[in-house]
């Protein structure tokens, strides 16, 4: 079981996205996504994502909502418990990330990216600005076979 954060810091309607392409035996190679990470010992959800953005980043966030949990079942990698959040504050200047490249991403334009297919609705509910929300996203490889809100299934197959 894995416990990981993840956040879409926003600036002048665009996301700052992370394209991953510097690390090797990566899950998410080549695959776009926000900023984020593996907990550590001791903290709270607040606590990773703060750290794990000034890792990545160099920004220190200071205007952030949590979102909602995601769960990811895969048959070639552990469980894991994403914790999800948006931003709209920070401090600081963006530095290079040793992951991938960061990247301010027009939001209309993220899904042209090349982005895990659970990843898509998740980034639907951040737009359409939805409650606290559990999602459950079930793959076989890359392939998304179910996804499911709140307890509701919402794709299969």
């Amino acid at each position: 079981m894995k416990l990981t954060t993840l956040c879409y810091i926003e600036k002048d309607n665009a996301y700052l996205m992370l394209h991953r392409v510097k690390k090797e035996n990566d899950e998410n190679h080549d695959k776009w996504i926000g900023i984020g990470g593996k907990f550590e010992k001791d903290e709270s959800p607040e606590d990773c994502i703060l750290r794990e953005t000034l890792e990545e980043t160099g920004l220190t966030l200071t205007s952030y909502r949590y979102r909602g949990l995601i769960t990811f079942v895969s048959d070639q990698w552990p469980t894991e418990y994403m914790h999800l959040f948006t931003a709209d504050g920070f401090t600081g200047e963006l530095k290079l990330c040793d992951e991938g490249d960061l990247e301010w991403i027009d939001k209309q334009k993220l899904y042209d990216l090349t982005l895990w297919e659970g990843d898509r609705i998740f980034l639907k509910l951040l737009a359409e600005n939805a409650p606290f929300f559990s999602l459950k996203l079930v793959y076989e490889g890359e392939k998304l076979v179910q996804a499911v809100l709140n307890g509701e299934k919402i794709q299969e197959g």
